[in-house]
């Protein structure tokens, strides 16, 4: 059973990665693209570190994994929403076809309306 689950953790990360790399070389600017890195490979690199404590339990390696899950969760996110918002303030600009830009009226103390 730990085998079967292993290989199936171990696939989905791969599609999970391979899908953010291909977002990476796809998606029109830098904030889709963020959110394509971060959203894609995050949940892929879980998988395939949550497939190591499958294979092993909580011996050396899959200890080491149950340890990495939730710093990766934590730190990818904090860091895109960092690089992204320091590419707004340093003017890159949206997409043509971005439909809505909710930080302007942040910047500008405004209520954001949904």
């Amino acid at each position: 059973m730990s085998d079967i689950l292993f290989y199936l953790l171990i696939g989905t990360g791969i599609l999970f990665d391979l899908f953010g790399c291909i977002g990476l070389l796809r998606l029109p600017d830098v904030y889709n693209r963020l959110q394509s890195a971060t959203k894609c490979v995050t949940l892929g690199t879980c998988c395939i570190a949550a497939s190591l404590l499958a294979r092993y339990g909580l011996a050396d390696f899959g200890l080491k994994a149950l340890l990495i899950i939730p710093l990766l969760f934590f730190t990818s996110t904090v860091a895109a929403h960092a690089l992204a918002r320091g590419s707004y303030k340093a003017g890159i600009r949206l997409w043509k076809g971005s439909v809505k830009d909710d930080y302007s009226k942040a910047e500008a103390n405004e209520p954001v309306k949904e």
